[in-house]
């Protein structure tokens, strides 16, 4: 693993402790939280995380919009609970919020 300078490091932690202290962020901790308490539920959401991951991987184009759109309809039935929609919302939120910090450090450093 590639050390960062210290000043740098410090600046990183800054930046953690930041996103830690969003909104965004405790409301997806939270909402871990509440999906973690129903141990048969986390399992299928995480079954349908996972699915959805490999068919992004493995798919392009027009072929993916087709597959998009099977898979959404398989398991709409997960996301007509509640807790679900409201973890897997959390979840995209922050998946943002750390793109767009990303995205700004790019765009700022030139990159």
């Amino acid at each position: 693993m590639h050390t960062l300078e210290p000043k740098v490091t410090a600046k990183v932690d800054e930046l953690v402790v930041a996103i830690r202290e969003s909104e965004t962020y405790q409301k997806f901790v939270e909402m871990q939280k509440k999906l973690d308490a129903e141990p048969e539920l986390r399992d299928q959401v995480d079954e349908f995380r996972m699915k959805n991951f490999e068919m992004q991987q493995n798919f392009q184009g027009d072929e993916l919009l087709q597959r998009i759109e099977e898979f959404t309809d398989s398991y709409a039935w997960l996301r007509e609970n509640p807790l679900v929609d409201q973890y897997l919302s959390a979840e995209l939120a922050f998946c943002r919020l750390i793109q767009d910090v990303g995205d700004e450090l790019t765009d700022q450093l030139r990159f």
